[in-house]
């Protein structure tokens, strides 16, 4: 449960400055990562030294130092390689092994893709409120008439590309994430 509320606490903080900023600042991502780190270590040497029972650290939200960093790793590798390719910002990515190293590697790739469903979802609702659901399929008709008729895409205008261009913020969608899987709201 601490470890909950602090997740919590700390995806909440990188919302806000998501939000605000368009940033996700590493004075919340790093200490997030070493606190996660700290709790499962100190809860690993507590049951393997103190012989303390594993269930009785539930409320400290304990899965184990070795569960933290393979979900560290994990999910960091995954939005690195997006960081690489797909040009993700660096929050994000310190963003999302924070998500791994308190949650593990199942459930932390479990939040990570509802983050990018949420992302996903909430950019298309900006997109078309912004564009107007009618220009957005006047333009979808006209690039399939074009392809089939064609056979290849009709480029972009610039103002269209930049209509295109829909900030993606990726902490509240993490902050909704961490609730759906923290909580078992939605799945079996």
């Amino acid at each position: 449960m601490v470890a909950t509320i602090l997740l919590l606490a700390l995806v909440g903080v990188a919302t806000v400055t998501d939000l605000r900023r368009h940033e996700i600042l590493n004075k919340t991502t790093y200490p997030g990562m070493a606190i996660s780190l700290g709790l499962n270590a100190l809860g690993s040497a507590l049951v393997r030294w103190a012989e303390v029972d594993a269930a009785r650290l539930a409320w400290l939200g304990w899965i184990g130092l070795g569960p933290s960093l393979a979900g560290w790793a994990v999910c960091g590798f995954v939005l690195v390689v997006c960081f690489v390719l797909l040009g993700v910002a660096g929050g994000d990515v310190k963003l999302m092994a924070m998500l791994g190293a308190f949650l593990g590697p199942e459930k932390g790739i479990e939040a990570m893709l509802w983050t990018f469903v949420l992302g996903a979802c909430a950019a298309l609702i900006v997109l078309v409120w912004r564009v107007g659901p009618w220009r957005l399929f006047v333009r979808a008709i006209h690039q399939v008439v074009y392809t089939a008729s064609l056979g290849r895409w009709s480029p972009l205008t610039p103002d269209e590309r930049a209509q295109l261009q829909t900030p993606l913020y990726l902490a509240p969608s993490a902050l909704a994430a961490v609730v759906i899987v923290r909580f078992g709201l939605i799945g079996a």
